[in-house]
């Protein structure tokens, strides 16, 4: 079970700065629009704001990491963590769209549900 928590935590990790790195650089870009559904005039209105949103998904990508490589005793920070991203994804799918909660709840649910377990 250790394994599933840790492999099912670095998903998360990695997916946050996969989202880091589209709100921060390419967020006004086809690409960015499409994956968001974003209007060009939105996309560029908004792209200081998404690129700050985007260091934040990035933080929590590396406070998830840091909880793993801190081992056993960094169980808690990456407890804290996951359901930082759970809440967000929660809060997502209430405010913005609730694909948020399959995309970003969904998957911090699951490690946090096996990080629990191989404790």
């Amino acid at each position: 079970m250790e394994l599933i928590a840790t492999l099912a935590t670095v998903f998360v990790a990695f997916l946050h700065f996969y989202i880091m790195y589209i709100e921060m650089f390419l967020w006004d870009t086809p690409k960015g629009m499409k994956i968001f559904g974003l209007k060009p005039d939105f996309a560029k209105a908004s792209k200081v704001m998404a690129a700050n949103q985007g260091l934040y998904n990035g933080f929590l990508a590396v406070g998830l990491l840091w909880g793993l490589w801190l081992g056993d005793g960094g169980a808690h920070v990456t407890i804290f963590f996951l359901l930082c991203v759970g809440v967000a994804g929660v809060y997502g799918a209430i405010t913005s769209s609730k694909k948020i909660l399959f995309i970003q709840g969904l998957p911090a649910m699951i490690a946090l549900i096996a990080v629990l377990l191989a404790r």
